[in-house]
Formats: structure tokens, sequence, C-alpha cells
């Protein structure tokens, strides 16, 4: 499972279409709804929150946007506690933001790098020519790579 705190923006069509499934995944878990992946570690950052269904509402509904924009129609009836954009951007509400180290968004976008390289070699251009952008639930600050992340 892999939860980007990257902008959905620089994914490529199947990391987009993964991420929406496995946050769909996290939102069940967060839900109590299964019993599969209960102790992953990306869930770390949603479960320290007040209301961790709400951020993953959230998170899936900055997904849902990308896709919409791309062209592809994610079923948003599945999320369980949609966060309401403001005048159709990144502004996802009243929802609170999170943090993610700088250290974090650098090590995703490396890891995202690699995978790229290995299926999209248009997607690999694009990233190359970009810089790193925060998925608009995070708020970035100064630090190293989060506790949760397995390296």
């Amino acid at each position: 499972m892999r939860l980007w705190s990257l902008h959905p923006a620089h994914l490529d069509g199947k990391g987009l279409v993964a991420c929406w499934r496995e946050s769909l995944l996290a939102q069940a878990v967060l839900g109590g709804r299964t019993r599969g992946y209960r102790s992953h570690p990306q869930l770390v950052r949603f479960r320290a929150l007040d209301d961790p269904l709400s951020a993953i509402g959230a998170y899936l509904t900055g997904l849902a946007a990308e896709a919409t924009a791309r062209g592809y129609r994610f079923d948003r009836d599945r999320i369980v506690q949609p966060a309401r954009h403001r005048d159709g951007g990144d502004d996802l509400g009243d929802v609170p933001l999170m943090p993610v180290t700088d250290g974090q968004l650098a090590f995703e976008w490396s890891h995202l790098g690699r995978k790229l390289a290995g299926r999209s070699p248009e997607d690999t251009e694009r990233w190359r020519a970009s810089d790193p952008a925060p998925h608009p639930l995070f708020d970035v600050v100064p630090g190293r790579i989060e506790d949760w992340e397995r390296p």
C-alpha cells in the first residue's frame, strides 16, 4: 500500500488508479470494515488524527479531482466522508492539513522516479521536468524521512 504524499498530478495513470484502490482499502481499514492491513505503517499518520475517516476522505477527494481532470471516472460515492473542494481547486475545505516532512517528500519523489523509469518513459520525462509538490491534504514541514516509512 502506498498512500503518496506527492500531488496526484505527479502520478502516471497506473499509479493514480493504484493509489485510488489502495486508498479505498485504507478507508475500509480506518473505518473498521476489514481485518487486513490493520497494522500497515502508511496508516500511522491518519490514525494519529482526531478524525482519520475525514482525512482519508479528503485524500480520496484529491485523487478523484485529479482523475476527473484527466478524464477518468472514479466513483466518488465510495468516499465515506468526502471533502468539499472550494472553487474546483486543490483547497479541501475545512479539513485540517496534515504535516509531511520535506525529507519524506524527497524520498517519495525519488521512489516515484524509479517507478516511472521502469514503466512509463513519457511520464519519466514529465517527472524530470517538474518539482515535487504535495497532495493538497499535506503541509510540508522541515524534517527527515517519516518514522513510519519503510525504505
